[in-house]
């Protein structure tokens, strides 16, 4: 199935399925890139672990030698002792697992200096907190700090966006390039449900021009690749389910118009 959305798919941010969805984001980065590096530069991937809530699906495990026997009970116990109560509900409990991202580092060949971090943001980044956003905005200002470039990928709407000094424009999702050479200031591109996304820039050393980063290609590629619509039930609302008004009217309508939710009566 082809992406219904021309830029970024809401859905994909679902918690069960982002760490698949930012596992091959990266991977198909690192790939548009390296043929644009060579030969003074590689892309490289460097991997790191981070605790995210996550929604666990229980898993039986088949151990040999060990009998595990499950044996029904009665509500309503014998010899006149009080009925036990059942739960009127059971549901799933969020639980605190180590999932494994990475981030893209632009490197010079043999001496290996960075020249530009690219990180596509997770939930446990933009997670308030000592744990979540303070850690990662420690990351950052070591960035600013240096002489490398940041490019800053926010396809997820909830969670603390990355610190500005004045406030970002309303808007689903967010690329932001910090270069070096221009410190403090912030390249911003606000990125809607309704567009595509165009190619932002990826600087290197002076005097190379920048690579070109096609984050809307990669999208469509990694939802074709992994075929994430086989998972999404596009006649539910996108998670999390706080479109403002009219971006949700909008989605509505544009997933009748592709067939995946009924048309209205």
């Amino acid at each position: 199935m082809e992406p219904p959305f021309p830029g970024m798919d809401p859905y994909l941010e679902a918690p069960s399925l982002w760490p698949d969805v930012h596992h091959e984001l990266i991977t198909l980065f690192r790939d548009q890139l390296q043929a644009q590096l060579a030969p003074r530069y590689r892309a490289v991937i460097s991997p790191y672990v981070l605790l995210e809530s996550l929604e666990i699906a229980p898993v039986r495990r088949a151990v040999p030698d060990v009998a595990v026997v499950e044996r029904e009970y009665s509500s309503s116990a014998p010899g006149g002792a009080a009925a036990l109560e059942e739960a009127p509900l059971t549901l799933p409990a969020l639980m605190d697992v180590p999932v494994e991202y990475a981030r893209i580092e632009i490197r010079t060949v043999r001496d290996q200096t960075l020249v530009t971090a690219i990180e596509l943001l997770s939930p446990a980044n933009k997670r308030p907190g000592p744990d979540g956003a303070d850690a990662y905005e420690k990351k950052r200002q070591e960035i600013f700090a240096s002489t490398a470039h940041l490019l800053e990928i926010d396809l997820l709407r909830a969670g603390q966006r990355p610190r500005l000094a004045r406030p970002l424009p309303e808007a689903p999702y967010f690329i932001l390039l910090s270069r070096a050479q221009r410190r403090p200031y912030v390249e911003v591109w606000p990125l809607t449900l309704r567009d595509p996304i165009k190619p932002v820039p990826v600087p290197l050393l002076p005097p190379d021009p920048p690579a070109a980063l096609d984050v809307g290609a990669a999208i469509h590629e990694a939802y074709r690749r992994a075929r994430y619509d086989l998972e999404i039930d596009y006649t539910q609302p996108p998670p999390p389910p706080d479109l403002p008004p009219d971006d949700a009217a909008w989605l509505d309508a544009h997933l009748r118009a592709k067939g995946l939710r009924p048309s209205s009566q």
